[in-house]
């Protein structure tokens, strides 16, 4: 990797748990973002803890990472996301 400053652009377009859909992150529904990465997950033969958990972790991660450099709209979307996975796993959206 060139530049050091860009490895969680790395991670999460080369990630050694999950084969993500390409800018799934940049779409503006949240429904989307979660059956994407539920699929992912379920698909992984290579993840390390459940499914739920690993799509989950992507997804902060994702977040976290994009910090400042995130509009408000988009991180918005990738917050009900969140609710989304949460819904698509049979588990309780957090208020």
């Amino acid at each position: 990797m060139a530049n050091k400053d860009k490895w969680s652009q790395d991670v999460t377009e080369h990630s050694d748990a999950l084969d993500l859909e390409d800018h799934v992150f940049e779409s503006d529904d949240p429904k989307h973002i979660a059956r994407s990465l539920k699929a992912s997950a379920e698909n992984s033969e290579r993840r390390k803890s459940d499914p739920y958990r690993s799509a989950m972790s992507m997804l902060t991660f994702y977040i976290n990472r994009a910090g400042k450099n995130l509009p408000k709209e988009q991180k918005a979307v990738l917050e009900d996301a969140k609710d989304e996975l949460r819904i698509a796993f049979g588990r309780e959206p957090k208020d």
